[in-house]
């Protein structure tokens, strides 16, 4: 047709033209280009094309998203590319800083709300000790504590397991990962309690290491890796590549067992003695670097530490200022070389309230209350790993602020003078000994000035995402005065999830239509309605089906799974097909598509919602296949 014929052309056009493209493939939905240069390609003039929905960039592809049309629009756009002629180049591949916040953000995302809750459940727990509601030696107060403070305790564990599903990792293995990097005997303050170095390894330099233990012979230079995030991080996706080797060369009698236990046996030896020296090297540079510095430039050293703090948290590199912290308390009475950190707690929360005032997105304002609140207890992770890490450049006025308060306080040469305490309960800590309150005012101005520039800074450069308003899920009222509903039944049993939290902006804004979301239990899918398959893809992993009432389904099994290309999944139908409710579809592998790094989050959703006054998915945890999913409202 003419109509796909100029939309061809002026896609070819803004994309920078056919010398641009290396590849073309499309699935069920959307055109997926392999370009040289995605910079030349005009995002915003071909959202605004009539026929396109949206543009997505996702693992080095250039998507454009078109809807149910797109073979129609890619038949015309083939022509025009003359790819067989084409000289092989390889794609350019995500940036190493997406790549990470790709990485960090999917690991974290499961417990974000865990994180602020227990966060907020630490700070309120130090208020009312402050408040003197109850002692701090009492047994509420310690159970209290306990669940405020577990979580971060072990956020091995935690991490182990999420990090596990985003590698490919068998979850179980992941988690024992975890666990087995926060036991006990192998911390490094655990370790060294009582206990005599058998030596010390780079004597004389700053990278002196006392050795407690080895490894057959070899040294460990241990620390304590409860409460990190990088290194098991690290030790997992090693472990995940483990896995993968061993599956491959394991007899199938014994895999059951033994490819767990030669890849934990592999994975963990290796990370003691290359993550935790890394890590502890690390920090030990930066530390005595600050310390150099300071000798120079105060304010320069607390510039440098307030603007990095937060980074240094993430990668695990914070630790090495903590001997120095320790030392300064013990052997001077207070610590200024460590404190002007103490400006990124408040620059965090001044950001997240910004955001929150800012922001129309609905899911991103009901996490900032509650980071904001946790942040200003001094529990600033689920606002960095959630809320400012994703977003990219409000982390980066986080640090910048940070870095301006911490500059301040490096000036005015601020100290703590004892341990204990975070976020606004540490401001008892640094009233000087004498009783003077001058140390207690830089804090107070420190952070006063630290969160007005964070503040205004986010006020002004932020922006929401573009997002199609969601559906009213209120069914009972909007059911009183309905005309006519269909009920379209789940196709998959799993968890229940809104559309609008699915890891793929095509889906989750609505531009392909309403509807509802399953992270499957089994790898089974079931006919939602009475129709016929009017779309069957040839990687089948994805069906599309015309109900016999007009109501157009797209099933979408996972995410990006058109790139494994067939592999995993098994159709007991064909396009044409009359099915009934209830018919067995499709079968899909599930553990394949999760080893092969694909997310399984699979939406169900009506392509011509807009012909109907709604669609109403239904409210729960969990779905049966054959249970109602949702309601179409005409």
């Amino acid at each position: 047709m003419k109509k796909y014929q100029e939309l061809a052309k002026e896609i070819v056009k803004q994309v920078g033209g056919k010398d641009n493209v290396i590849s073309l493939t499309h699935c069920i939905t959307r055109l997926r280009f392999k370009l040289k240069d995605e910079n030349i390609a005009n995002d915003e003039v071909i959202k605004g094309m009539d026929g396109v929905v949206t543009v997505m960039k996702s693992g080095g592809q250039y998507q454009i998203v078109i809807g149910n049309q797109v073979a129609n629009v890619y038949e015309e756009v083939m022509p025009l590319l003359n790819l067989q002629n084409s000289e092989p180049v390889h794609a350019k591949k995500q940036k190493p800083l997406d790549q990470f916040i790709d990485i960090i953000s999917g690991i974290f995302q499961p417990i974000l709300g865990l994180m602020a809750a227990c966060g907020m459940v630490k700070g309120f727990n130090t208020l009312f000790v402050v408040m003197g509601l109850y002692p701090d030696t009492c047994g509420g107060y310690m159970i209290l504590n306990a669940i405020g403070d577990g979580l971060f305790t072990f956020l091995p564990v935690f991490l182990g397991y999420t990090s596990a599903k985003k590698f490919g990792l068998k979850p179980m293995v992941g988690l024992a990962v975890g666990a087995i990097m926060c036991y006990p005997a192998i911390q490094s303050s655990m370790i060294s309690n009582g206990m005599e170095p058998l030596y010390t390894m780079f004597e004389g330099t700053m990278f002196a290491s006392p050795v407690y233990i080895d490894f057959f012979g070899i040294p460990v230079i241990s620390m304590d890796y409860t409460s990190t995030v990088i290194p098991v991080i690290f030790i997992v996706y090693f472990a995940s590549k483990c896995e993968k080797l061993f599956s491959k060369i394991v007899p199938d009698l014994v895999k059951f067992f033994f490819v767990p236990m030669l890849t934990l046996m592999i994975s963990l030896p290796v990370g003691f003695l290359l993550i935790g020296p890394v890590a502890t090297f690390g920090s030990k540079l930066i530390a005595e670097t600050v310390i150099a510095i300071r000798d120079f430039s105060p304010l320069l050293a607390g510039g440098i530490v307030g603007l990095t703090w937060q980074i240094l948290v993430i990668f695990g590199l914070h630790w090495g200022f903590i001997p120095v912290y320790i030392n300064n308390i013990v052997t001077y009475g207070f610590d200024n070389v460590m404190m002007p950190f103490f400006a990124c707690t408040f620059a965090t929360s001044a950001v997240v309230a910004a955001i929150f005032i800012k922001t129309k997105n609905k899911k991103l304002k009901e996490m900032c209350l509650p980071n904001f609140i946790s942040g200003i207890f001094g529990v600033t992770e689920p606002a960095i790993y959630g809320i400012l890490v994703p977003l990219k450049k409000p982390f980066v006025i986080s640090c910048i602020a940070g870095g301006i308060g911490g500059a301040f306080y490096g000036a005015f040469n601020f100290r703590k003078f004892m341990m204990g305490g975070m976020g606004i309960f540490e401001f008892p800590a640094m009233i000087a000994p004498d009783g003077s309150i001058d140390n207690l005012i830089v804090a107070i101005t420190g952070v006063i000035i630290t969160m007005i520039i964070a503040f205004v800074m986010t006020m002004i450069s932020f922006k929401d995402k573009e997002e199609t308003e969601k559906p009213d899920t209120n069914t009972e009222t909007k059911e009183e005065n309905l005309i006519q509903k269909d009920d379209i039944i789940s196709p998959i049993s799993g968890t229940l999830m809104k559309l609008e939290d699915v890891q793929d902006g095509a889906f989750s804004t609505g531009a392909l239509g309403k509807g509802a979301a399953i992270l499957p239990e089994e790898g089974m899918v079931y006919a939602p309605v009475n129709g016929v398959v009017t779309t069957l893809f040839p990687t089948l992993h994805a069906i599309g089906i015309t109900s016999d009432e007009g109501v157009e389904v797209l099933i979408h099994i996972g995410l990006d799974t058109v790139q494994l290309h067939g592999e995993g999944f098994e159709a007991f139908v064909k396009q044409g097909d009359h099915i009934e409710k209830g018919q067995k579809l499709i079968q899909f592998d599930m553990e394949a598509i999760t080893k092969a790094g694909y997310c399984i989050e699979t939406p169900i959703v009506i392509t011509n919602s807009a012909n109907f006054m709604d669609v109403l998915p239904e409210n729960k945890e969990t779905i049966m296949h054959g249970e109602n999913l949702m309601h179409i409202i005409r």
